[in-house]
């Protein structure tokens, strides 16, 4: 198949996904709204529907970021800047597209940026997480752990 087909296929999929969250969105304003017009009941009660507002508030908040990335790259489809690395301009592989159909950048832009930006377990930089005032030069063994 060639790009451009894989790439028209990539639309239906982000257009489902996008309406099915859209759906899923609205489905979880509405049950809130039901939520809070029924009685309180006891405190227990309370206590599980304040749990499940919760995740129901996390949950949206999940779809609304991937409905705002799903919606980004359909712009970037209308553009014709779909596939291409924000980046570095170079092909996104349809391999990744498939996997993460709302990728802007390749894989090592992304590697790269995860390395600038967060960069995992090794090579991170703690000293935007310290206190650097008197304690600059904290190691590990100035650290007590509780291991009981």
């Amino acid at each position: 198949m060639a790009r451009k087909d894989a790439i028209l296929n990539m639309k239906q999929v982000l257009i489902t996904r996008r309406d099915a969250l859209r759906k899923a969105l609205a489905g979880d304003l509405s049950l809130l709204k039901e939520l809070r017009e029924q009685s309180a009941g006891d405190v227990i009660d309370a206590a599980l529907d304040s749990a499940q507002d919760e995740i129901s508030s996390q949950l949206a908040e999940v779809e609304s970021r991937e409905l705002a990335r799903i919606e980004n790259a359909l712009e970037r489809m209308r553009g014709g800047t779909y596939g291409l690395c924000e980046n570095c301009s170079t092909k996104i592989p349809m391999a990744r597209l498939t996997a993460l159909p709302y990728a802007t950048s390749c894989i090592e832009c992304q590697r790269e940026a995860e390395r600038e930006g967060y960069g995992g377990m090794g090579g991170s930089d703690w000293s935007r997480v310290l206190d650097t005032g008197a304690d600059a030069d904290l190691t590990i063994n100035d650290l007590e752990f509780d291991v009981s």
